[in-house]
């Protein structure tokens, strides 16, 4: 094989308890990339449609990761990436994730798979430390593994895949506003009490046993975040109203993607997603804003090789 054509999933990280360790796949969205192999050495970004982001190898998050991979698993075989992005830079919902580990991935599908899935996941948090100035796992991991993962360290890399219930429903809306995670994450308090920990880590290790039981009352209870929402919800227009609204039409947790400013709501199944896609479009469509809602169930798969 010589040419392969992904698609690469867009993914929602800290899902409000588990901030760095914690993110699912999303089904209808993502970039689609191309990557094919070369007689002449190294990589190549040829082509990028959708966003204008920078060719340069060392400048785009693709190009970061696959050089990482390269360095790793040397290669007479050179490779050429075209990109096409159909998830928004600083969306909130794993854009330069969705490049990371799309570049990793196929490269490594046209090398013969020499590394695992899980193996692949150091590479690409090489891609996102450029993007976002902190090297994280939490969008690139169920990316590359599908469903829900935990993170449990990056150094070594050590990341759990989590049961997905059956019904879990996401909804997803992207304000098309543009939020840098590097600036997200300036706002952040660099310390916190033992109090707010305390809670934190209660509720991340009550969601995780709340997916193995399918018990989404205490899943419920479970999707709150003491620590970062606080200080990063100002920065997404209507976020109390959004939220409010959510809970109000069944959702059983609902936060921020990401930095932002993309939200999500959880729900248990398609109608319940739909009575929640209803509240929140009544809510953001009184503002002047552009805006797609998504319903998505979570993505047990992740990246997808292309036949067409």
């Amino acid at each position: 094989m010589n040419q392969i054509k992904i698609f690469a999933p867009a993914s929602v990280a800290n899902v409000s308890c588990g901030f760095d360790v914690l993110g699912f796949c999303l089904e209808p969205v993502g970039d689609q990339m191309l990557i094919r192999k070369t007689n002449s050495s190294g990589i190549k970004i040829t082509k990028i449609e959708g966003q204008n982001l920078p060719l340069d190898v060392k400048k785009n998050v693709a190009g970061v990761a696959a050089e990482a991979l390269l360095k790793a698993h040397p290669t007479k075989s050179g490779f050429e990436i075209e990109i096409y992005k159909n998830i928004k830079a600083g969306s909130g919902i794993g854009s330069s994730a969705a490049s990371a580990a799309g570049a990793v991935y196929g490269i490594n599908e046209l090398l013969g798979k020499p590394y695992t899935s899980h193996d692949l996941i150091s590479f690409a948090m090489e891609g996102e430390g450029m993007a976002s100035g902190t090297v994280h796992a939490d969008n690139v991991a169920p990316v590359l593994m599908g469903g829900i993962t935990l993170v449990r360290s990056i150094d070594p890399v050590d990341v759990i895949k989590l049961p997905i219930p059956k019904a879990l429903t996401a909804v997803v809306l992207h304000p098309k506003i543009e939020l840098k995670t590097m600036h997200a994450r300036e706002i952040i308090k660099k310390n916190v009490t033992m109090e707010k920990a305390i809670q934190q880590w209660g509720n991340l290790g009550a969601f995780v046993s709340a997916l193995y039981n399918e018990d989404y009352d205490l899943m419920s209870r479970s999707l709150k975040d003491e620590i970062v929402e606080p200080m990063r919800s100002m920065l997404i227009p209507e976020f109390e109203s959004l939220k409010k609204a959510s809970i109000q039409a069944g959702a059983i947790g609902f936060g921020i993607s990401g930095s932002g400013p993309s939200v999500y709501a959880l729900t248990k199944g398609i109608d319940g997603a739909k009575k929640i896609h209803s509240a929140i479009n009544e809510v953001i469509s009184s503002i002047d804003i552009d805006y797609e809602i998504h319903i998505s169930k979570i993505n047990e798969q992740g990246i997808k090789i292309l036949t067409d």
